[in-house]
């Protein structure tokens, strides 16, 4: 838009039909076009466009059974209603210049289709407890979208651990080997850290599922409007108790983007995980063709593009969430204009966290893991060093104890060569019975505990898992 090129009515007279906004009638002019350059958020708010249809839908009705609308205005403003929806989903919808919001541009259109009962859409309404509602609505359909993508791919991480069977990798800490696990343990991980995020979504869900329609502008409406049943027919769970709480709260966006931006952390860290093992240095795990990208200049190349751009776009969805905290944090009730700020990083979080989950479950479905490259790295005698010290002290040594002779051994291993198996069996504390600790594939075996690694724990642990599935599929309704 060019500022330099602006239109005159802004200055005085009367207000031209195609330039009057909600709100012309306290004006003499119209909106300046640098007020609405910059206060627009029709570019982004249009996606709410079935929301707003269908929290206009519910209000009509509740107007009727008020005694605000006769039958023929009902009928009237439905069919508009109706046909705004078609002409949306067709998009064939034309937009004009003064539509500065998706709520504006569909009470225009509204007006336009029912003449003079069109007008009485917006009564006992304000924009403010519209778009809230609006929002409400689009975000109970686009969270619960987010957590049945995250189902899937908890799905896809116990497929392949199942399939994964008993090949076990080492576990890190610090990115330094320290005992090995197997690998459908370490995938089950990942799937327990995002079922916290599927509960927490369905935590959010549900303190949201609240209707701000029928609070107006701030206060309520002296017209009998019945919040109740709007609600009810919103398919919310009630409707709001306080009319400046309900405009002014958005403590469900920063929850949903708080969130989302820990999804996004814990996808950073398979990303991480996954520029890992797909490098020739750990060659744990082959990408197949669709979910990798090649060079174009290297030949040899096959890249995580997707794992890395997991990774990276983590800090961007935490950028939402301290930018909306940061905006709310100094808002006077109830409503201000600085709430249309909560949109675009919304918005934003929810399309990149579903595109993330889906590429991301996709890779991973499609990946070869490469056991032997694994075992191979499990296998290196030291990861048997707390098994070491753990067989001294069912003997009787204090761990302490136990501790410093496993780690002299290592130390020695590592300082001149040695075979640590031989340097275990030398020692009479330890002997054959130590020695045997060291062999291939044994350390693995001994993570018996509850919820450890090793295969002893795997059948109890598939099982908590698949009544998490089954838990959280429930709630979502899957």
């Amino acid at each position: 838009m060019d500022l330099d090129d602006r239109h005159e009515f802004g200055r005085s007279g009367d207000v031209p039909a195609n330039a009057r906004t909600l709100w012309h009638g306290r004006f003499t002019g119209g909106p300046d076009e640098a007020l609405l350059a910059y206060t627009v958020s029709l570019p982004f708010d249009q996606r709410m466009w079935a929301d707003d249809i269908a929290g206009s839908t519910a209000h009509v009705n509740g107007l009727a059974r008020a005694g605000l609308l006769t039958a023929d205005e009902r009928e009237a403003i439905l069919a508009a209603l109706a046909r705004v929806a078609d002409e949306m989903d067709t998009r064939t919808f034309e937009f004009v210049e003064t539509d500065e919001d998706i709520h504006t541009a569909i009470e225009r259109r509204v007006t336009e289709l029912a003449g003079p009962a069109g007008g009485k859409l917006h009564s006992a309404r304000s924009r403010n407890d519209q778009v809230a509602t609006d929002l409400r609505l689009w975000c109970r359909r686009e969270l619960r979208s987010v957590a049945a993508r995250l189902v899937d791919l908890q799905r896809v991480l116990l497929d392949q651990a199942l399939a994964a069977g008993d090949t076990y990798l080492p576990g890190y800490t610090h990115l330094q080997r320290a005992q090995p696990v197997l690998l459908a343990h370490h995938l089950m991980a990942h799937g327990w850290a995002l079922g916290r995020d599927v509960d927490r979504l369905i935590d959010a869900l549900d303190r949201m599922d609240v209707s701000p329609l029928g609070a107006g502008a701030l206060a309520g409406s002296s017209l009998p409007i019945d919040p109740f049943g709007t609600a009810e027919e919103l398919g919310f769970a009630k409707p709001f108790e306080n009319s400046l709480d309900a405009v002014s709260d958005r403590d469900f966006v920063a929850e949903a983007l708080f969130v989302l931006a820990l999804v996004g952390v814990h996808l950073s860290r398979i990303g991480e995980e996954w520029v890992l093992w797909t490098s020739a240095e750990y060659g744990f795990a082959v990408l197949d063709d669709g979910f990798a990208t090649g060079s174009s200049m290297l030949p040899q190349k096959k890249n995580p593009d997707i794992a890395e751009l997991a990774r990276g776009k983590s800090g961007r969805l935490i950028g939402n969430l301290t930018g909306l905290l940061t905006t709310l944090k100094g808002l006077p009730l109830a409503y201000n204009r600085d709430l249309q700020e909560d949109k675009e990083p919304l918005f934003d979080s929810v399309e990149q966290v579903a595109l993330a989950v889906a590429a991301i479950t996709g890779m991973i479905a499609t990946a070869t893991f490469v056991p032997e490259r694994m075992q191979q790295a499990a296998d290196e005698a030291t990861m048997a060093a707390t098994d070491l010290a753990e067989h001294l002290v069912r003997s009787g040594v204090p761990f302490r104890e136990a501790h410093a002779i496993v780690g002299d051994h290592v130390r020695r291993a590592l300082a001149d060569g040695s075979e640590l198996r031989d340097l275990v069996e030398a020692d009479p504390r330890l002997g054959d019975d130590g020695a045997a600790l060291v062999a291939d594939g044994v350390a693995v075996a001994m993570r018996r505990s509850h919820g450890a690694g090793g295969p002893a724990a795997r059948p109890h642990q598939i099982e908590a898992y698949r009544e998490m599935l089954a838990a959280e599929s429930d709630a979502l309704g899957l």
